[in-house]
């Protein structure tokens, strides 16, 4: 046989038994932070890896049964569901989510620690979860270990358990903390941090807050957090693993990140190929809706208005003067309003308003009739009104909120107001320049077409580069080797030291021999005057 069809045949060999080990993968998934809107990216993504042939087992907050994923699908449910909005009042004083405007950014990342500690223990305190922590049979029983990057940390010690790669999915998008995780620089210069109210072009003032934020966040995370859960993952993972690895250790092993985040929605920055962009993996093509809110769209000949605050900020908690004056601006246009409102008894609704608990966002976004979108910035919804070009009417509350909605305003794209300064002129205005000012759809519709136009759909790049990494047993040759360096290296500072050291010698040099120079020189003359 030839050399040449022989390489062939091995090759093809090789290539075939790679592709036939990604085939019906065995995948542990950890989705258990508590939060809808988090799920609508996992359940995406758990649906393509079933029907993609894939055995998954996820251990979950919210329950996939009615999905009838089949006998490919098993469920470690978490019960009871953890209230993390009931820690949140309790550490914070906040009588409803409304009031979380007033909070600092500080305040808000010292929440989400808060949260993440509580849920994540809540979760590896259930008898299913512990009897998956200690299974005598470990060896070949997974094939990878999908897990939310979201202050859920150590569940990542399942993999080194079960001694598989890691894929994490990061539902915030990019963090500024992930330069650690994934050993790049993120320029403070112009990466705004996710909670700050800026965006890539920062005056001095705002990079110097946007500086101190991502620092005191590094050695917030360094310093009180990841002791905290480290603690968390030797209480739970001590009794099976020798030693437990630390939080910062485990999370320099991923393979590769999948962030729900694209262009031009996240301002250009530093990255390496291990951080995959899929933001937009929950949306799919839209489904009919139901007749009353069909009827009511199709017949919105002078457009409609849409007002969602997502899953966590709920309408019918909102302050009695406020509910009275978005009623009353409401009322006085010509347009027809679809409202999630959470308590359908509301009084006093004017006749062009429909009110309901629960509302199918995306496939309301998708009706030609839909002419704003009154939101407040999370990122999937601002997702879904980018993608089905409706321009925004913002409201953030907290987080990356406040960037997303920044970041539309300035694409040219949306307004964006402060709840508590909220007049009915104001309220009035902004509905009517987004109305009828056509450059709104516009810079909506160009923003639309850059988000939609990719090689690959979302959720197909998802699953491709999970069974890549399992393909390789791993992505060891896509991990930036700047994990491997200390810090001071890593910033280069033993260079800079270094190079300041040699310069310093050498002037000190010069000086000395200027000295020595003009000393000799002093010495001749006075010897020539004797």
């Amino acid at each position: 046989m030839q050399f040449p069809l022989l390489f062939g045949l091995l090759l093809t060999g090789t290539l075939y038994s790679q592709l036939e080990l990604a085939e019906g993968s065995k995948i542990l998934a950890v989705y258990a932070f508590p939060g809808k809107s988090h799920f609508m990216m996992h359940t995406a993504l758990i649906r393509e890896l079933v029907e993609s042939g894939h055995q998954v087992t996820m251990v979950t907050a919210f329950s996939l049964e009615k999905e009838q994923l089949g006998s490919n699908y098993t469920e470690i449910l978490i019960e009871p569901v953890y209230d993390f909005w009931h820690d949140v009042k309790l550490n914070f004083g906040a009588q409803h989510l409304f009031e979380l405007t007033r909070m600092t950014n500080y305040d808000f990342l010292k929440m989400l620690e808060i949260i993440g500690l509580k849920t994540t223990e809540h979760a590896l305190r259930q008898p299913k979860v512990r009897s998956l922590i200690h299974a005598e049979q470990k060896e070949g029983v997974f094939d990878l270990l999908l897990a939310e990057q979201f202050y859920q940390e150590a569940f990542l010690a399942l993999a080194h358990l079960y001694k598989i790669p890691v894929v994490t999915t990061s539902t915030l998008g990019y963090e500024n903390h992930m330069s650690q995780m994934m050993g790049l620089i993120t320029p403070w210069s112009f990466v705004p941090h996710g909670f700050m109210p800026f965006t890539d072009r920062m005056s001095f003032l705002e990079r110097v807050k946007n500086s101190y934020a991502s620092f005191y966040e590094d050695m917030d995370r360094l310093l009180n957090y990841f002791p905290k859960m480290d603690a968390v993952a030797r209480e739970f993972f001590g009794p099976v693993l020798t030693e437990v690895p630390k939080v910062k250790h485990m999370e320099r092993q991923i393979s590769v990140m999948l962030l729900n985040s694209h262009a031009p929605l996240t301002t250009a920055r530093p990255t390496v190929d291990a951080m995959v962009p899929v933001g937009g993996m929950h949306i799919y093509p839209p489904k009919p809706l139901p007749a009353d809110m069909q009827a009511l769209l199709d017949g919105a000949t002078e457009g409609a208005i849409f007002f969602s605050l997502g899953s966590n900020v709920q309408s019918k908690d909102m302050p009695v003067e406020m509910l009275r004056l978005f009623l009353q601006v409401f009322g006085s246009l010509k347009q027809r309003v679809l409202w999630k409102f959470e308590d359908e008894s509301i009084s006093q609704l004017p006749d062009n308003v429909m009110v309901r608990k629960w509302l199918p966002q995306a496939d309301i976004l998708a009706h030609r009739h839909v002419k704003v979108f009154i939101t407040h910035g999370g990122l999937f919804g601002t997702q879904e009104g980018v993608h089905y070009a409706v321009p925004m009417l913002g409201i953030p509350f907290y987080c990356d909120q406040h960037l997303n909605m920044n970041k539309a305003v300035l694409g040219g794209y949306a307004i964006s107001l402060h709840f508590q300064s909220i007049t009915e002129e104001i309220l009035r205005h902004s509905l009517d320049q987004l109305i009828h000012n056509v450059t709104y759809k516009e810079n909506v519709q160009r923003v639309s077409d850059i988000f939609r136009d990719r090689p690959l759909e979302p959720r197909k790049s998802a699953v491709y580069w999970i069974e890549y990494v399992i393909r390789h047993r791993g992505a060891s040759h896509m991990r930036s080797a700047g994990l491997d360096l200390n810090w001071f290296q890593f910033y280069l500072l033993d260079v800079i030291a270094f190079v300041a050291i040699i310069a310093l010698a050498g002037v000190m040099a010069l000086s000395l021999a200027i000295r020595l120079l003009m000393g000799s020189n002093k010495k001749h003359r006075k010897a020539k005057q004797n």
